[in-house]
């Protein structure tokens, strides 16, 4: 009486470090350059893990894991990325923040992006900041695009085109931003805004 083969176990599926990676590092808004400082990992071999080209080892996962402050198993999960939570919150150093170079073009402006990345060319936002005399200087966006800028302190000068409007902190201008236009502060102190461009 012949007996049946014993079956094999199905190998288990190893976990996919590199999707978990790469939506905690975008959820924090980390680049990968951060993270490779934070984690002592070299920013090509996280960019190999993230595309799946290669399997760190349970040494590299831990020192990620840390850089993230996230649970090991939030890493070593074999199903999909951990899901988003109810409120997902965003620290105040971890906010995409991009400066003028000092005495170039932009010099004094400060753009702390609010918006998330994935609505980038549809719907942005951001806090602007200008010192004194500095200029935000900008061509023409998509064709209908507008801007709403609230000016939150300080005063602000706006430049549409040919027309220009002068806001006092709690005014808001709206205006066509398919044209060259510009965002200038002539007061003596800095003064902040929230500027939200829309394209069409």
């Amino acid at each position: 009486m012949s007996s049946k083969p014993t079956a094999r176990p199905t190998p288990a599926e190893p976990p996919r470090v590199g999707a978990a990676l790469a939506a905690l590092r975008e959820r924090q808004g980390l680049s990968l350059d951060e993270l490779s400082r934070r984690a002592g990992v070299s920013k090509s071999m996280l960019s190999q893990i993230e595309r799946a080209q290669a399997n760190p080892t349970v040494a590299v996962v831990w020192r990620l894991a840390q850089a993230l402050g996230v649970p090991l198993a939030d890493l070593l999960q074999s199903a999909e990325a951990p899901a988003a939570p109810a409120i997902d919150t965003v620290a105040a150093h971890a906010t995409p923040t991009l400066r003028g170079a000092p005495g170039g073009q932009g010099s004094g402006c400060e753009l702390r992006i609010l918006g998330p990345v994935d609505l980038a060319g549809q719907f942005e936002w951001y806090e602007l900041r200008l010192q004194p005399g500095a200029v935000l200087d900008s061509q023409p966006h998509g064709p209908g695009a507008r801007e709403h800028l609230s000016v939150l302190a300080g005063r602000l000068d706006v430049r549409a085109g040919e027309h220009t409007a002068t806001l006092a902190a709690g005014e808001t201008a709206r205006y066509a931003a398919d044209q060259p236009h510009a965002i200038a502060n002539p007061g003596p102190d800095a003064a902040t805004a929230l500027l939200v461009v829309l394209h069409a």
